[in-house]
């Protein structure tokens, strides 16, 4: 695990564009990310219904997804808003 790459444990369900964002900190700087409702349905392998069950499985796989955003920070596979996403 790259130790210039930090994740809190901070997480929040965004309904409108269906993704949970989680912030990283990476050599100082603050980094957003996020992994779609589907990307998370797919690694957790179960349908996700409301907003407190999408939070509670995010935590479940928190080390899987962790580990997927710091290999594209680390490949700086940034979107045009210099964020990180993990989708389908």
């Amino acid at each position: 695990m790259n130790q210039s790459i930090l994740f809190s444990d901070i997480q929040t369900w965004n309904e409108a564009k269906q993704v949970v964002l989680f912030p990283a900190q990476c050599c100082g700087a603050l980094i957003q990310c996020q992994i779609s409702k589907k990307a998370l349905e797919k690694m957790s392998g179960c349908l996700l219904k409301d907003e407190q069950h999408i939070l509670t499985v995010f935590s479940q796989c928190r080390f899987e997804i962790e580990e997927l955003a710091e290999a594209l920070i680390e490949d700086e596979a940034f979107d045009q808003t210099g964020m990180i996403e993990i989708s389908n």
